[in-house]
């Protein structure tokens, strides 16, 4: 099973990654997180970004994926291939080789959630912190997900605390994990 937290950066997907990752690993089941790739690219990111670095980063996601897919029950992905390629695509325009690479992988995914723009970006050291490039961004998403004819889950901008469940709902994970008999005679 694999999942990604799709959205503008910003939103809270690296939160929420380790979030559900922790809620899964309660349920007794092999999660891996892949973390976002954009951090360890060695070419520029953010509002400087090139079709090389975009390209680096869409690559190196697909590679992480796969080795994650191979070793663990369940993948938990802060991004997707499909943000990825918005970030190309709003700095470079689309590109017909990339289109058919995210379509067909984006099918791969088992579940999308996309995390709403609630606030501006804080600045972590590396994120952009404009508003504009944030809602450029999940504007380009959005744009995505209805040209690929994209399912996603779009977790409710109202009821931020309820997010985790509602992605363990949609996956037919339980919310809990099952009771330990400790008197068991087995």
């Amino acid at each position: 099973m694999k999942l990604a937290f799709i959205g503008a950066h910003g939103v809270g997907k690296t939160t929420l990654c380790f979030d559900l990752a922790s809620r899964i690993k309660r349920l007794d089941r092999a999660v891996d997180i892949v973390k976002e790739v954009a951090r360890s690219c060695p070419l520029p990111i953010n509002r400087d970004t090139t079709l090389e670095a975009q390209a680096w980063i869409l690559h190196t996601q697909i590679a992480e994926e796969i080795a994650a897919a191979s070793r663990y029950e369940i993948v938990i992905c802060d991004r997707s291939v499909l943000d990825n390629y918005a970030y190309l695509a709003h700095s470079a325009g689309p590109r017909p080789e990339y289109d058919a690479v995210v379509r067909e992988w984006v099918t791969t995914y088992d579940g999308l959630f996309k995390v709403p723009v609630l606030q501006a970006p804080s600045y972590d050291g590396m994120r952009d912190v404009s508003g504009d490039f944030q809602r450029d961004i999940d504007r380009a998403i959005d744009r995505l997900l209805a040209a690929f004819g994209v399912l996603c889950h779009r977790l409710d901008p109202t009821d931020r605390d309820g997010w985790i469940d509602s992605v363990l709902t949609a996956m037919n994970l339980p919310l809990h994990p099952p009771q330990i008999d400790l008197f068991s005679t087995r």
